[in-house]
C-alpha cells in the first residue's frame, strides 16, 4: 500500500475522501481497479489487497451499508479530477456585460472614442450593450437613435455579432453584441474597420442644446 501523509494531500474539502487507514468501518463493499465487484470484505482484507496491488483503498460511497470502497491509485485519481475541473472551467467562459451609452446626437469623435472602448471589451471576451438614451422631447427622434445603433453594429461587425437585436425600452434603444470568437480560441483580434468615411448627420450645436434644455 502506498504511504501518504494526510496533511500533504493536494485536494480540497469537496474532493476529500477517506483512504487507507482513515477507513475505520469493519466491512466494506469492495470494487477492484478495473470495476470488478469483489463483494463484501473485511477492512483488514481490503487493506491487504490494496497493499498487494500497490494501490489505495478509497471510500467512494460512505453512506452505503456497508460503505463502498475502490482500489485505485489515489494520486492519479486526484490528478485526473483536477484536470477535468480545469477543462470544465476553460470551456465555461464567463462573459461579463459592458455598457456603452450614446446620446441621440453623437459627434463623430465621440462615436469613434466609444467604438474603441467597445472593441477593447469585445476583444477581452465581454459582451457589449450599446444604448441610446432619450430625454423629454428627444423621444421624437428615436429613428436617429436606431440609425446610430445600426452604424455601431456595422462598424463592429468584424469583431462582434448581434447577440440580442435592437430593443426599444421606452426611453432608450439598445442592442447587445458578443464576440465573433471567444478569447479562449487564441485568435488574434481583427483589425478595426476604417471609420474615416463614416459620418453622422449632425444638426447645429445650438439645436442640440435647445432640445436638451427643454
Amino acid at each position: 500500500m502506498k504511504s501518504r501523509n494526510t496533511n500533504q494531500k493536494n485536494h480540497d474539502n469537496e474532493s476529500k475522501r477517506r483512504i487507507n487507514q482513515e477507513i475505520k468501518v469493519p466491512e466494506v463493499r469492495l470494487i477492484d481497479a478495473d470495476n470488478t465487484q469483489l463483494g463484501i470484505r473485511t477492512r483488514t482484507e481490503a487493506l491487504r489487497m490494496a497493499e498487494l496491488k500497490n494501490l489505495d483503498l478509497v471510500e467512494i460511497a460512505p453512506n452505503a451499508k456497508p460503505p463502498v470502497c475502490k482500489l485505485i491509485d489515489y494520486g492519479k485519481f486526484l490528478y485526473e479530477l483536477q484536470k477535468k475541473e480545469k477543462n470544465q472551467k476553460k470551456n465555461q467562459i464567463q462573459q461579463s456585460l459592458k455598457e456603452i451609452r450614446f446620446k441621440w446626437r453623437t459627434a463623430d469623435h465621440d462615436f469613434n472614442f466609444k467604438i474603441k472602448h467597445a472593441r477593447a471589451f469585445i476583444e477581452e471576451g465581454s459582451k457589449v450593450k450599446a444604448m441610446v438614451v432619450f430625454r423629454g422631447r428627444e423621444l421624437a427622434h428615436t429613428n436617429i437613435g436606431k440609425d446610430l445603433l445600426m452604424k455601431f453594429i456595422e462598424v463592429m461587425s468584424d469583431v462582434a455579432k448581434i447577440d440580442q437585436p435592437l430593443n426599444d425600452e421606452g426611453r432608450s434603444i439598445s442592442v447587445i453584441l458578443s464576440p465573433l470568437k471567444t478569447k479562449a480560441s487564441g485568435s488574434k483580434p481583427a483589425k478595426p474597420k476604417e471609420q474615416k468615411d463614416i459620418k453622422s448627420k449632425e444638426t447645429p450645436k445650438e439645436n442640440i442644446e435647445q432640445v436638451e434644455e427643454k
